[in-house]
């Protein structure tokens, strides 16, 4: 039986081209959740709250990451991360 598959990034691919892309395992999950984790972080700093509180926030979310592992998430630089 197939697991019902969500798309988290809509606003990025069609639901049915990430449904393919999961089945053939090409996509990269971490890539996929740093992009969701600096989205809300985005959201948060938008609604004036302060990066702590923020990066807090999105612990709550994914507990299993350190604090500062968050914090580089959000902030690390590189081609793909235009913001």
């Amino acid at each position: 039986m197939r697991e019902k598959v969500k798309n988290p990034i809509p606003e990025l691919i069609p639901d049915d081209i990430y449904i393919k892309l999961k089945e053939h395992n090409l996509i990269d999950e971490k890539a996929v959740r740093d992009y969701l984790i600096r989205k809300k972080f985005r959201e948060l700093r938008s609604q004036k709250i302060s990066a702590g509180d923020a990066i807090d926030n999105i612990r709550e979310e994914y507990p299993y990451l350190q604090f500062d592992t968050i914090r580089k998430i959000v902030y690390q630089l590189n081609k793909n991360n235009y913001t």
